[in-house]
């Protein structure tokens, strides 16, 4: 239950940033194969997660009741989800600012983050997904950039209704995913094709 609460924004932003995903890149060329397959693992992830969260913020804007199915929903539909991928195919998200300590980056995921904020400062960012390979697994990462309804959960702390950061903070005491403004990079989510045994 714990582990669900801390994707709220990261699913909602990554289920909106999914549903916006094209298979052509912005220079208007087709994108690999490999981008356009986790690209469609990621889609699919967040299709299924995007409707429960927009009814759930429909029900109450303050986005308790979003948090709370995140709290006890999110990680199983995420399990769920996984479950219908190929064996050699996972999809997560990690953020620098973590919220949950069990989605933390490892250093690859943490490099290309660090790249893309960089990118952010210096006005070069493109919203596009990044293809790594890391032990003979191809990473594609797709930024997940922070949305109006992310601040429900990660905007300025005196923002964030009073009973969503008191449930915030009871399941993560030591929480970092606050502050964040509308347009900032809040992580990324990940898909992860390993090469399939022959």
């Amino acid at each position: 239950m714990k582990k669900s609460l801390v994707l709220f924004s990261m699913i909602a932003i990554g289920a909106l940033m999914a549903s916006e995903a094209q298979s052509a890149s912005p220079t208007g060329r087709q994108m690999p194969a490999e981008v356009k397959e986790g690209v469609g693992y990621i889609k699919m992830l967040g299709k299924e997660l995007k409707g429960n969260l927009k009814k759930y913020l429909k029900k109450d804007p303050s986005g308790l009741q979003a948090a709370y199915f995140c709290a006890k929903s999110a990680e199983r539909l995420t399990k769920e989800v996984n479950a219908k991928y190929p064996e050699n195919v996972r999809v997560y998200r990690t953020a620098l600012k973590l919220r949950n300590p069990k989605n933390a980056p490892d250093a690859t995921d943490r490099k290309v983050m660090e790249e893309m904020e960089k990118q952010m400062k210096e006005g070069t960012f493109k919203k596009k997904p990044v293809v790594v390979e890391v032990n003979g697994a191809k990473r594609i990462y797709v930024p997940l950039m922070v949305e109006k309804a992310c601040l429900k959960c990660h905007g300025p702390v005196e923002k964030i209704d009073p009973k969503v950061r008191e449930t915030i903070a009871k399941h993560y005491p030591e929480d970092k995913a606050v502050g964040f403004k509308e347009g900032d990079l809040r992580g990324v989510i990940v898909a992860e094709i390993t090469e399939k045994k022959k």
